[in-house]
């Protein structure tokens, strides 16, 4: 995806665990952090803190919605998804995207990767890897800003 671009459907899971979401549930209310983590990735487990404590501390300000994406076959075990969701406190949807529907129509490759979201749905900060949680947190506090404003 390109900066400025439409956030996609959120269509093609083959489950969803936490409750299930809907684009239209998330544009027009307010920003979104969409993260993709995978049960085999270390960074992914590393820096779900910091995530969590994203959808906590802006609570009622922002949705928060995983995406679990598969990096082998191993990883589609839907139980040991959910296994490892709640030993990491993932409490927020999960879209479990076993067939990377939702990977490919966000022509992400990576994990940990995070997409923000205006309230209008609109692609506002990308960032892979272990890019740095300061970053991605300037950038969800500009889009709350300009919220307010």
């Amino acid at each position: 995806m390109k900066l400025h671009e439409q956030m996609p459907e959120l269509t093609g899971a083959t489950t969803w665990l936490n409750g299930k979401v809907e684009k239209f549930d998330l544009v027009g209310r307010k920003p979104t952090l969409i993260h993709f983590w995978s049960v085999s990735c270390k960074l992914c487990k590393l820096t779900m803190p910091d995530v969590n404590n994203f959808r906590d501390r802006y609570r009622g300000k922002l949705n928060v919605i995983a995406v679990h994406m598969p990096r082998s076959k191993d990883d589609i075990d839907v139980d040991n998804i959910r296994a490892i969701a709640a030993l990491h406190d993932i409490s927020h949807p999960i879209f479990v995207d076993s067939k990377l529907k939702l990977s490919d129509a966000f022509d992400n490759q990576f994990v940990p990767a995070y997409y923000v979201f205006d309230k209008g749905g609109q692609l506002r900060h990308y960032q892979a890897g272990d890019s740095g949680m300061k970053l991605l947190e300037n950038r969800l506090n500009r889009v709350l800003d300009e919220m307010r404003n």
